[in-house]
């Protein structure tokens, strides 16, 4: 099987080649716009899945073609929280956040020639209450623009994060354990997984 990777996601492509998978990467644009009345969940798996056969369409006549594509929300009591758009969004959802918990989602999605396959994690994260400068600082570092939920866990914003309830890596982009899993009952081995 060749694997594919649907995301230009530099996270997404880390996580996986740690878990020493061999991929090709694809970049895919697919309207990410939320339905009226789309729950969170239904949505994140809804894009993870139509990001798949988009990178899909653009590889399917490889025979041996596998496509995965992932995507991941913030939500914070039903809401989602996406990428700020300027510095008082940014501000807002980390005062949003600020000592207590909310859950990041991350789902993603496994197309074959034969099947498509999604599915969900998710992770409860608890943040420590966060000051005024702190806020400010974080928004001096240039890292929240990109980010869903207006920080990024594996990078300055970990200081927020007093703990959590579910997979890193989910929370980083990609929930490795359920990924790896889910590409061996297909044939592709992470190398470790590859040991008899």
């Amino acid at each position: 099987m060749t694997l594919f990777l649907a995301s230009t996601s530099p996270r997404r492509r880390e996580l996986l080649a740690q878990a020493g998978i061999e991929f090709t990467v694809l970049d895919v644009a697919i309207d990410e716009s939320q339905r009226p009345s789309e729950l969170p969940t239904a949505y994140v798996e809804r894009l993870a899945k139509e990001k798949a056969e988009a990178g899909f369409v653009t590889v399917e006549s490889d025979e041996n073609a596998v496509v995965l594509a992932a995507d991941t929300i913030v939500v914070l009591e039903d809401g989602i929280l996406g990428k700020p758009q300027n510095k008082a969004q940014a501000h807002e959802m980390l005062r949003s956040l600020s000592g207590r918990s909310h859950v990041v989602m991350t789902a993603f999605a496994i197309k074959t020639h034969k099947q498509v396959r999604v599915q969900r994690v998710n992770t409860t994260v608890f943040f420590r209450p966060l000051t005024s400068k702190e806020i400010e600082w974080y928004w001096q570092t240039g890292e929240q623009l990109d980010k869903a939920g207006g920080y990024g866990i594996q990078s300055k914003g970990g200081i927020f994060v007093s703990s959590i309830s579910g997979s890193y890596s989910a929370v980083v982009g990609l929930p490795l354990a359920e990924v790896v899993v889910a590409l061996r009952g297909l044939g592709i081995q992470a190398d470790v997984l590859s040991i008899d």
